[in-house]
């Protein structure tokens, strides 16, 4: 299985990260960042949640420090949208986008699944494609109830005590979730331990990624 290594060398990455909701990045992305703070690389995040208000903002800011606290420079910003209703506010998310694109380089973009039978997730998505153009995008998975689950075909692998910190970090963190049928630390760890199945990671946990577009930079 060939490897793309994005945590070698001096320079920050620069890493934007893309959630519909609170909580949406720390599920599909987490252990995918909390490897990246831990690297050898060091890491430059932008985080941005388009729903959020009340205690959910609160909870989104409060799980993003976690996750974000060994990144060399971070910024987590949440948006109002309303949550279930992205489809109508498409105008001004759309202009949300066109303003991170004119905040600079991005080396990573972590965005939903393309196919997200959310429409909330799906819209996200559908703007990324249609703002960075020419960046690597690497798309996410939320399990739910929609039963929209694919076949991802780019991982990382997670080595279990890594796996049940995110894990962990999301059941401390999202603490308006609890009682829902689909919060439980063991969802989330089943999810990786499937991913690290499917890519035969040896540490048994991964994420699982799409990516639609990649180009290897093999030299001349």
């Amino acid at each position: 299985m060939l490897s793309l290594q994005l945590d070698a060398g001096e320079e920050p990455l620069r890493v934007l990260c893309l959630g519909a909701h609170a909580d949406d990045l720390e599920i599909g992305c987490g252990g995918t960042i909390l490897k990246l703070t831990g690297g050898g690389r060091p890491l430059s995040v932008t985080w941005v949640v388009f729903s959020g208000d009340g205690p959910r903002e609160q909870e989104a800011r409060e799980s993003a420090e976690v996750f974000l606290e060994r990144a060399k420079a971070r910024e987590v910003i949440v948006h109002p949208f309303r949550d279930g209703f992205f489809p109508s506010q498409s105008a001004a998310i759309k202009e949300t986008f066109e303003s991170l694109k004119r905040r600079g380089p991005v080396d990573l973009v972590l965005t939903h699944y393309r196919a997200d039978l959310h429409q909330d997730h799906r819209l996200i998505s559908e703007l990324t494609w249609n703002t960075f153009r020419h960046h690597l995008i690497l798309e996410y998975e939320i399990p739910k109830y929609d039963g929209d689950f694919g076949s991802p075909n780019v991982f990382v692998d997670l080595d279990e005590s890594l796996a049940r910190r995110k894990a962990d970090i999301i059941m401390r963190t999202f603490r308006s979730q609890a009682g829902r049928q689909w919060f439980s630390e063991h969802l989330f760890l089943s999810v990786l331990r499937i991913r690290g199945m499917k890519c035969a990671a040896a540490s048994r946990y991964a994420e699982g990624f799409y990516g639609r577009k990649v180009t290897l930079g093999l030299g001349r």
